[in-house]
């Protein structure tokens, strides 16, 4: 028996035979590597930019420029215009075609079965339903314009053909000023044998009356449901829906209820019934005051009485500066009493103040840091604010006593070791004899104040600090003392 080889497919450029190896598809064909490339501009092509056509390849935009839509509307960029079909690519020095070209045999479909626009038999991999008729892709185009339809923009007309969304417009859609798209807005092809123009009509809503109380407040008429603005719980129609004084169309955001019951945008009855006078109204408004006499304006500017003695309060229970009522929008706290925000101020230098600089002196007054020190703060050398010893009335300043000199005695035995009045827990210092003054916790020596790290206490009953107590009760003779007195006796 002969070999017989194997008949592989022939390539639709070269009419040779192609091997797997080599091989390139598009459009059910084989076509050899080398020639798969455009037929026009001979470009070399691959899956991502091949177009096929009745066996011939093309790049996209020889395709374009081929088969592809003309004129006004199609294309891109600057061959949005173009009218070119790419002949003076088909010159001597391209690859022409050598594939045959066999004429596309329909196959005629028995009647109202195939594709209305040929008759011919049409299968499920071509075909385009519109209104349960099936279509050829290649028919499937606009009655007029010939425009490629898809499933989004195609129409059907009444006359059972289909159409772009334009073309139906312009044949079958509404006439007139207001109807149509792009160039057909103010189509009237109805008007234009009689030469008339589109009639506009002017809407009356007076035209139906309602009873009184029930129709639009401002014409009276019947207000229905698909023109019904609400507002304040009145119906109103839509076209009367403005502001009374501009006229400027209204909707729920906008509208501003007069107390006339009528509606007004917010700058007019922002003007008309809002507040008046220096820090009201918006824009250039701020100073507005329409309609307003000088003794309107008056009466109405907002009234502060800065007199804080106006409203006395009982003895004992007001403002301890000033006497008056402290209510509980104005009060400061100091040591259990209630001030005016306007009368907590230093007594001194009149310096306001807060519950971080306020003092309480023991004259029941407040003052801030600097005025209670001077005042009741302890004087001398190392005291006091600079310059240290200023006097500033010629005269040697009186040194001040820290220690208390009035106030209630302490039962015997419990008051302050140093003063004997009674000591309270926010100033009280301990020792090992009893309770001290804060002031009064000082050497009973050189009355430098002292703390817990370096006080000591004597035998006498007296606290010192360790010099004045190694002094007065330490060790004495060689290897004791401090400093020059290492070998005092006294």
């Amino acid at each position: 028996m002969p070999f017989k080889p194997v008949e592989n497919p022939k390539c639709p450029k070269c009419q040779k035979s192609v091997y797997a190896a080599e091989e390139r598809v598009a459009g059910g064909y084989k076509f050899h590597k080398s020639c798969f490339k455009c037929g026009l501009c001979g470009k070399m092509l691959d899956s991502t930019n091949v177009t096929e056509h009745e066996a011939e390849l093309y790049c996209k935009n020889c395709h374009a420029r081929k088969y592809g839509p003309k004129g006004y509307g199609f294309g891109g960029g600057a061959g949005c215009l173009s009218m070119d079909t790419g002949s003076h690519l088909q010159g001597d020095d391209v690859v022409v075609n050598r594939a045959p070209l066999l004429p596309k045999a329909i196959a005629k479909a028995p009647e109202g079965e195939g594709c209305p626009k040929c008759g011919g038999y049409v299968y499920a991999a071509e075909q385009m339903l519109a209104r349960g008729r099936a279509f050829h892709k290649s028919c499937f185009k606009c009655g007029d314009c010939s425009k490629r339809l898809d499933s989004v923009n195609v129409t059907e007309g009444p006359d059972k053909d289909i159409y772009c969304k334009v073309c139906y417009g312009k044949n079958f859609g509404p006439k007139g000023y207001g109807y149509g798209q792009g160039g057909g807005t103010l189509q009237s092809d109805t008007f234009s044998v009689s030469g008339q123009a589109p009639k506009i009509t002017v809407i009356d809503t007076a035209v139906i009356k309602a009873a009184p109380g029930q129709g639009c407040p401002r014409c009276g008429g019947v207000v229905f449901a698909a023109e019904e603005v609400l507002a304040k719980g009145r119906q109103w129609h839509r076209k009367c829906f403005k502001c009374h004084d501009c006229t400027k169309t209204l909707d729920s955001i906008i509208a501003c209820d007069g107390p006339d019951r009528d509606v007004y945008c917010k700058t007019c009855y922002g003007k008309k019934w809002g507040p008046h006078g220096y820090g009201f109204a918006c824009g250039s408004g701020f100073l507005q005051t329409d309609g307003l006499t000088e003794d309107q304006i008056s009466a109405n500017r907002p009234f502060y009485n800065p007199d804080t003695t106006s409203i006395k309060a009982p003895p004992g229970q007001g403002c301890p500066r000033c006497g008056g009522m402290v209510f509980a929008a104005e009060q400061q706290l100091a040591k259990g009493t209630m001030w005016h925000k306007k009368c907590f101020n230093c007594a001194e230098c009149h310096r306001p103040l807060d519950s971080t600089l306020a003092c309480d002196g023991p004259d029941r007054e407040i003052h801030c840091r600097a005025c209670y020190a001077k005042l009741f703060g302890p004087k001398g050398f190392g005291f006091g604010h600079t310059p240290t010893l200023v006097s500033t009335d010629g005269a040697a300043p009186v040194i001040h006593d820290p220690r208390p000199n009035s106030g209630p005695r302490g039962v015997a035995g419990q008051g302050c070791r140093r003063c004997g009045f009674a000591v309270f827990a926010a100033e009280q210092m301990i020792s090992k004899n009893g309770l001290w003054h804060k002031r009064c916790f000082s050497c009973a020596d050189c009355g430098r104040s002292l703390d817990s790290t370096n006080q000591n206490d004597a035998p006498n009953g007296e606290i010192y600090c360790r010099g004045c107590y190694g002094r007065n009760f330490g060790p004495k003779g060689v290897g004791f003392g401090m400093g020059a007195g290492t070998l005092t006796m006294a």
